[in-house]
């Protein structure tokens, strides 16, 4: 299942754009974009439809490299080639690499402390519960799978189980359980197709 992009009602409207946009998106999402991401790339500016997104995210998950640095030189050379993509890359990067020096020399003293410490719990459970909330907005998509939300959700559950709970090494459980689902889902759209 392969989204047709053309469905999305906006597209950014030059580079600059792009650069801008992605620069807004990383300030918000400093540490864990996936929400931010979401909200910002198809409820806010609708370049992309719930389903693109959730097809593009899974492919810049599979890829090298962090997911939405992935996604954003996807997303700007699908729109401006090679341009548009280092035009959403530099947006994404620039604006936090200099936050995060600044950040570092400032908090250099401080870091160590039990309020620090406590605070950067603190965002880790925030993190968790954003993260938790896009996965759930994000299930009706999944209606649209050619294996069915039910199969889907058992993958998700499997890998869950197998990662979060019994710690196993998340290269293991994808270069086994990607390639089942992946002829699986093969399988299902060969059925479609038939039926």
């Amino acid at each position: 299942m392969t989204a047709q992009h053309s469905a999305v009602p906006n597209a950014p409207q030059n580079k600059t754009d792009l650069f801008v946009s992605f620069t807004v998106l990383a300030l918000q999402g400093f540490g864990g974009v996936l929400a931010v991401v979401q909200r910002e790339l198809v409820d806010k500016k609708q370049w992309l439809t719930t389903d693109e997104f959730v097809e593009d995210w899974a492919v810049a998950q599979i890829l090298p490299g962090p997911n939405v640095v992935n996604l954003s030189l996807m997303i700007g050379g699908r729109h401006f080639g090679i341009a548009g993509a280092l035009a959403a890359l530099s947006g994404l990067l620039i604006a936090p690499t200099v936050l995060v020096l600044l950040l570092a020399a400032a908090v250099a003293g401080v870091a160590e402390t039990p309020v620090a410490q406590g605070m950067l719990r603190g965002m880790g459970a925030v993190s968790a519960g954003l993260i938790a909330a896009v996965g759930i907005k994000l299930m009706g998509a999944l209606k649209n799978n050619p294996m069915g939300m039910l199969t889907c959700i058992g993958i998700g559950a499997f890998t869950f189980v197998a990662i979060g709970l019994l710690r196993l090494p998340l290269a293991w459980v994808l270069l086994s359980l990607g390639p089942l689902a992946s002829v699986w889902a093969a399988h299902c759209i060969k059925q479609r197709g038939v039926a």
